[in-house]
Formats: C-alpha cells, structure tokens, sequence
C-alpha cells in the first residue's frame, strides 16, 4: 500500500471481531473532515484521513453475527501506518489468546517497532497483552476480563476505571475499555491526527460522547465460578441469601469451622476476593438493582443492604460503583420502564445468584 500525504490509519479486524466496533470506527474514520461541510453548507468537504481494514491474508470472512468482511488489504502487504487500530477480539473470559492470532501478533510487533500508534479496543486489549507489548504497562479493556488479566497476564496494570487509557501515549499505546469505547477513541484519534475543530465537528455529526464518568457504573460484579472448595461453596451460598446481616464476615468464618486466617486465604483462593470485599460487593450489586427499579430513599436501601451508617454505604458505594447512589439512580433508571419500576418496599436478601454447583474447578 502506497503511503499518501493523509495519515494513514489500519483497521484490524479478524472473525471474532464485532462489527458494530469496525464498521463503527471505519464510517466515522473515513467520513472525517468530509460530512460536517456537506450537513451544514451543503458541500462536502475533503476526506481527512486515509482509513482501512486489514486482516491476516485478506480474504473476505464473516465476522460475529455472521456479517461480512472484505479486508483492504492483507498484514504483509502493509509498509508503514500511522496508527493501527485492533478491533475487539472476543473470547471467553476466562481463556488468554496464547497460541492464536500468531502472524497478527508479530505483525503488531513490528508496526510498533517502526512507529506506529498502536490502539484497542475491548478485548482486543488481549492481543496487545498476547505481544507482550503491555507488560509494565496500564492498560484499558472491558471490566469483564479483569480476572484474566490478573492471572495470564500479571505484567499488565489494568485499570478498572479507565475508558480510554492514555497513560502509555507516550509510548505510542493507547487502549480503550468496551465495545462502545471505540467512539471515545475514535474522537480521541481525529483530535490527534486532525486537530480538536475536526473533532468536535465530528462529534456533533455523529452525536458522540465521551464516557466521562469512566466505566465503573457500568460494571457488575464478577460471578466466581462454581470451585472444589466445597466450605467456601457453601459459605457462599448462605451470604447469598445473607449479606445484609451482621458481622457477616464473622459468620461466614464460624460456620466455615476454619480459623479467620485460614478462611481468608481459602475464600480467596477459591473468589479472587477478600472475604470484607466480597460482601460489599453483594451489597453493592443488590442496591444497584434496588437504585435501578425501586422507589426507596437512598438511606432505606443503605439500611435494606446491610449498611446501619448511610455514610458508610455512600462511601462503599461511591468506590464500586464509581458514582454516588443518588448519580447511579439518575443514570440509569430512567431506563427501566415506569410501570415496571417497584414501589417502596423493603427487598428479600436473595436475589444475588448463589454459587453454581460444587464439582467443577475455577
């Protein structure tokens, strides 16, 4: 591929790639500098930036939902960039890539050597942290695949919070958390390659917003898989049904049998988590759920969850959820419908799932 005077940026895509987050980023790419004169003085502008999709050998493929992909051009075709982009690369979230995407990974590596800006977007954070080009690093990716990070890829800092991760600019990396971060990205890019004016105007079109409040609010806590540790099994079970009680670290530890200092390292052997933040994570879940749907004064779901000290809960509630209760309910409440919102009404502890069966292994 010949390298115009336009910045040149790659799209790339393979089929576990989403389309709405590639043909998302490649329509507002493209369209840059051209569509902000057409809409508002009725003549199109010129096309700022040179956009295309890549893949592996460039044949057409299907991407997830079966839609189709007919790459630009193949890895080995490419001679230089300015920025390569790689789309969300989806897997389970508890498998790493290792052993996959092996000519996309080297390809990454070099592109990065000869100067590239290299970006991602949700899991495809993955691949990056496959190349080794994140360790030491902070890096962005969907809340859901923090649990795989910390155990295939311990080197990554992962940032729960960030959206779009920009303290490894300085080493030409930039990653964004999930699937719609591609749009704070996207922005993020025109800004850089195009200046701010080109940006805004382009916000303005395409109706784009930043994630501002980062991605916290959207996160839900992770549901540990079913483990052989049977004691922890069913010490989650009965705070399942049991979080808002009393000292429920203490309880959990005493129905155990264990000693305090045996059962935290067992629960969290088997969770991921410490026995205190377990539970205020149950707590914070149930309230979500209450702030979403229900009527109640933020101080009765406090007490209702567990929490005697409002203050207490807000303050919990504020560092899991990443806004206060009374921000959290405007956000999203006005998603549910009215006539499926509850009354005022104090809820039944139970509601958070139980553990899943006590044979398999994490």
């Amino acid at each position: 591929m010949a390298r115009p005077d336009k910045p040149v940026i790659l799209l790339l895509a393979v089929p576990e790639t989403s389309p709405s987050v590639l043909y998302g980023l490649y329509d507002v790419l493209y369209t840059v500098g051209a569509t902000y004169p057409e809409l508002t003085a009725g003549v199109p502008g010129p096309e700022e930036l040179q956009v295309r999709i890549v893949s592996a050998d460039c044949e057409p493929f299907r991407c997830l939902g079966g839609v189709m992909v007919e790459p630009h051009a193949a890895i080995a075709d490419i001679e230089s960039a300015d920025a390569v982009v790689v789309c969300d690369t989806y897997t389970p979230i508890d498998r790493s890539l290792h052993g996959k995407f092996l000519r996309e990974i080297e390809w990454l590596r070099s592109m990065h050597a000869q100067g590239a800006l290299l970006c991602s977007v949700c899991s495809g954070t993955l691949l990056l942290a496959e190349a080794g080009l994140l360790d030491g690093r902070e890096a962005a990716a969907h809340w859901a695949y923090a649990e795989l990070f910390r155990r295939s890829y311990p080197s990554v800092r992962l940032n729960p919070r960030s959206v779009l991760c920009l303290t490894a600019e300085p080493d030409r990396i930039v990653t964004a958390a999930a699937v719609t971060a591609w749009q704070d990205l996207a922005l993020y890019l025109i800004a850089r390659f195009c200046g701010h004016r080109l940006a805004l105007q382009t916000a303005k079109v395409h109706l784009l917003a930043g994630h501002d409040e980062g991605q916290l609010p959207y996160a839900a806590m992770r549901r540990p898989q079913s483990t052989a540790d049977a004691v922890i099994v069913a010490c989650q079970t009965w705070m399942a049904s049991n979080y808002a009680c009393a000292s429920p670290v203490q309880r959990m530890t005493e129905r155990s049998g264990l000693s305090p200092r045996t059962f935290a390292r067992r629960f969290q052997a088997a969770t991921g988590y410490q026995p205190m933040e377990y539970v205020q994570s149950l707590r914070v879940e149930e309230a979500k759920q209450m702030l979403e749907a229900e009527s109640l004064a933020i101080d009765e779901v406090a007490a209702a969850v567990g929490y005697e000290d409002p203050a207490s809960f807000r303050r919990v509630f504020k560092r899991k959820a990443g806004l206060t209760p009374a921000a959290y309910r405007r956000k999203f409440q006005r998603m549910v419908p009215q006539r499926e919102r509850a009354t005022a009404r104090a809820p039944k502890p139970g509601r958070i799932s139980a553990p899943a069966g006590r044979t398999a292994s994490r």
